[in-house]
């Protein structure tokens, strides 16, 4: 019992060092065209199907669904289509922000996508800046999606590190952060 409830305190004094934050905004990617977002680097040469395509992406994040909504960040990153379907493609994306109370920080996606489903949900695997040592996942809803355009909406809950809080207790935080994981 008293092993329990030092365990139970040392975890509440691990989540008071977290911090949990959520985020919204709209992803638009732009493929083909002038000038595209989203580009084919490498497709395996066994078939005509899209599978074990390659593709870099620098998406636009904005704050609303419209294309003039302000700008603020992008996501770069690799998509592989997988699967013999190709309606599942695998991601790492670094969403990084460049305006707001979260600029010069980042999160990081790595998670399968189930692409041509309309509401899915992938992890989050890391951050840096405010979102150091970040954990959490992404509810992603594909609002708008035809040969060109693509408008996914992105709601977001992290638990990171507090930089501030970190710098002052760092054993602490790195013994939470290795006790939840």
């Amino acid at each position: 019992m008293k092993g329990t409830l030092v365990s139970t305190r040392f975890l509440m004094v691990c989540l008071s060092k977290m911090t949990v934050t959520h985020l919204h905004f709209f992803l638009h990617e732009t493929l083909g065209g002038k000038n595209p977002l989203a580009v084919e680097v490498a497709q395996a040469n066994i078939s005509s199907l899209p599978f074990g395509t390659l593709y870099a992406i620098d998406d636009i994040l904005n704050i609303g669904l419209e294309d003039n909504s302000e700008v603020i960040g992008n996501a770069q990153g690799l998509a592989l289509t997988v699967g013999g379907n190709t309606t599942t493609g695998v991601m790492y994306v670094d969403f990084g922000f460049t305006k707001g109370k979260f600029k010069g920080s980042s999160i990081s996606l790595f998670s399968r996508n189930p692409i041509t489903n309309t509401e899915r949900e992938v992890v989050v695997v890391g951050g840096r800046g405010k979102f150091r040592i970040a954990k959490g996942f992404a509810l992603l809803k594909t609002y708008f999606l035809n040969a060109t355009t693509v408008i996914v909406d992105f709601n977001v809950t992290l638990i990171h590190t507090d930089p501030i809080l970190e710098t002052q207790f760092s054993w602490i935080v790195w013994l939470c952060t290795t006790l939840l994981e």
